[in-house]
């Protein structure tokens, strides 16, 4: 029974707190002291309460356009805004920033911000990634602009996280037509991804669906595209076995080659007996 009283006493108190905090913002917000309503409005972004703060700069930003206090309010406007994850709205008020006070203190930080946002707006592998896009090239104008910066690292760390979900993306689109089994597009995106990103980590697999791809287009084909198509699957396979000399798929890979071998050699007798 006690326990009960006590949880009960400790929810009024704190109906009367958020309140009394309630109708203390209201009167923040009402009043028409800026100065006391900028001050108010770095007390509330200083405690996390970026909901307040952004209600309140967001009036200032017209009251203070053209001051030397400007800069200091697009910042923390900008800032307010991330603290709610709107990205989209924080990324244009830095924007904003670096244009319209290109001698603020704060230009620099928000030029990593203007990246940061965008990263944080990176949507996920399958889905399109011109965000993602946008979030490498804003990084990286950060890093020639800056190359001496404390956060040029971790601007650097954000660029290669980006880059492998390009990568894995690039990876997923050419395998779709493998997978769906059309091998003459999954051939032309097989090998844009390995011409796009030599270095990535799915190259053997891609090397081999490269390979398998070339091969079945091959055998399938009619007769008078067959000969090429099998010398191409062929070149494939030694490309392969020298570069995964080890590969989990190299017995597979030894029977594209034999199939390949013994019908290319069929052609080439019935050519020789013509």
């Amino acid at each position: 029974m006690f326990q009960k009283m006590k949880s009960h006493s400790i929810l009024f108190v704190l109906g009367l707190l958020l309140l009394s905090s309630c109708s203390d913002f209201n009167k923040v917000v009402k009043s028409t002291d800026y100065e006391y309503k900028y001050k108010k409005g770095i007390e509330y972004y200083e405690a996390g309460e970026f909901v307040r703060s952004g209600t309140l700069f967001q009036e200032l930003i017209n009251i203070y356009r053209g001051t030397s206090r400007s800069d200091e309010i697009y910042y923390h406007y900008a800032m307010s805004m991330l603290g709610q994850k709107d990205y989209l709205m924080a990324a244009q008020y830095f924007r904003s920033l670096i244009r319209e006070y290109p001698t603020s203190k704060h230009v620099e930080e928000s030029q990593f911000m203007v990246g940061y946002c965008s990263y944080l707006m990176s949507p996920k592998v399958r889905l399109d990634q011109e965000t993602t896009l946008n979030a490498i090239d804003a990084l990286q104008l950060y890093i020639n602009l800056y190359p001496f910066s404390e956060k040029v690292d971790e601007a650097h760390r954000l660029i290669d996280e980006l880059r492998d979900k390009l990568v894995e993306k690039s990876f997923l689109s050419a395998r779709l037509y493998y997978d769906f089994e059309n091998y003459k597009a999954a051939v032309v995106a097989l090998e844009n991804s390995l011409k796009e990103y030599p270095d990535t980590r799915f190259r053997e697999e891609l090397m081999y669906m490269l390979l398998k791809s070339k091969y079945l287009l091959a055998v399938n084909s009619v007769e008078e595209k067959k000969e090429e198509r099998l010398s191409n699957a062929l070149d494939e396979y030694f490309a392969f076995v020298d570069e995964f000399p080890e590969s989990k798929y190299r017995r597979e890979a030894e029977r594209f080659y034999e199939v390949t071998a013994k019908l290319l050699n069929y052609n080439t007798e019935n050519v020789n007996s013509d």
